[in-house]
């Protein structure tokens, strides 16, 4: 299988991508950079140059592959709108082969109990966009398209992602921060185990979504984990909920949301077997 991606040299998507080469498939990657490119053909992908606004360089690339997955997103004012557009163009190209695109967990906002794929959605302003893309993008299956929705909790591993820049690198100085009071519940899935499962859900059902979680665990408890790593101070506190929304705004909001979820869908349906489901463990080591 040949698959396009875009999105394919940030966090997640290196991951992806390692993981479609390893499995014996081709790769083609969106770059808009010269050092972009590099780093594509470092993980073995052929990078295709264009923009992920170019509606005409996405169409014509997925129309050369077999599938897509689509990770990448404008971080900006736009982003919505665009998160749309790529959707409808990749699905263009493909013209009915599959294609994985990307949700995730904070949609359901304040889940009250452990929340599935069909639970009740309640998403904070700052991924409210997605219900009606989500909604138009799974739509498509009705009509000839293969578009299945993968939704990440959020994402640890490989130490990137949002636990070091919201618990090591902001809030109160010289202590890991939990955000609040700390007791509410973060669901977190692997950069490694979340790559494997876009990987699988190439093979879904036109119209199916999988949530990729593998445990649901407190602010306090990451906090307390990442204090026990080599480096880390070995310290607690708490970030003010009003502080950490004055410097990240919505995202701060996503984050203080109580949230418990459940990746059994993805298991049973599609064989996902992740490997990292003690993040406490793991984070306490540097991980």
């Amino acid at each position: 299988m040949h698959v396009f991606v875009t999105g394919g040299t940030g966090y997640i998507g290196q991951s992806v991508v390692k993981q479609l080469v390893e499995g014996g498939h081709g790769v083609s990657a969106l770059v808009r950079s010269d050092a972009s490119a590099a780093a594509a053909e470092a993980l073995g992908a052929v990078p295709v140059r264009g923009e992920l606004t170019d509606a005409d360089t996405v169409t014509s690339a997925a129309s050369l592959a077999d599938a897509a997955i689509h990770l990448a997103a404008t971080n900006d004012a736009d982003g919505p709108a665009a998160d749309l557009a790529v959707a409808q163009a990749i699905l263009a190209g493909l013209n009915g082969k599959p294609y994985v695109h990307t949700g995730g967990v904070w949609v359901y906002g304040n889940t009250g109990g452990v929340a599935a794929e069909e639970s009740p959605l309640s998403p904070p302003d700052i991924t409210s966009w997605r219900i009606e893309n989500e909604r138009t993008i799974l739509a498509a299956a009705e009509t000839g398209g293969h578009p299945v929705l993968v939704m990440p909790a959020v994402v640890w591993g490989n130490r990137g992602g949002l636990i070091p820049l919201l618990f090591l690198d902001s809030g109160v100085d010289g202590a890991v921060n939990y955000l609040g009071d700390g007791d509410t519940h973060t669901t977190l899935v692997h950069v490694d185990d979340i790559a494997a499962l876009y990987v699988l859900a190439l093979g879904a059902e036109p119209g199916s979504k999988y949530l990729g979680v593998t445990q649901s665990v407190t602010q306090r408890e990451v906090a307390e984990a990442l204090a026990k790593a080599p480096g880390n101070p070995d310290q607690v506190a708490s970030w003010p909920a009003d502080d950490a929304r004055g410097a990240f705004g919505g995202l701060a909001d996503a984050m203080l949301l109580d949230q418990r979820a459940s990746g059994a869908k993805a298991q049973r349906e599609l064989g996902w077997a992740p490997v990292h489901t003690d993040a406490l463990t793991e984070l306490a080591t540097g991980a």
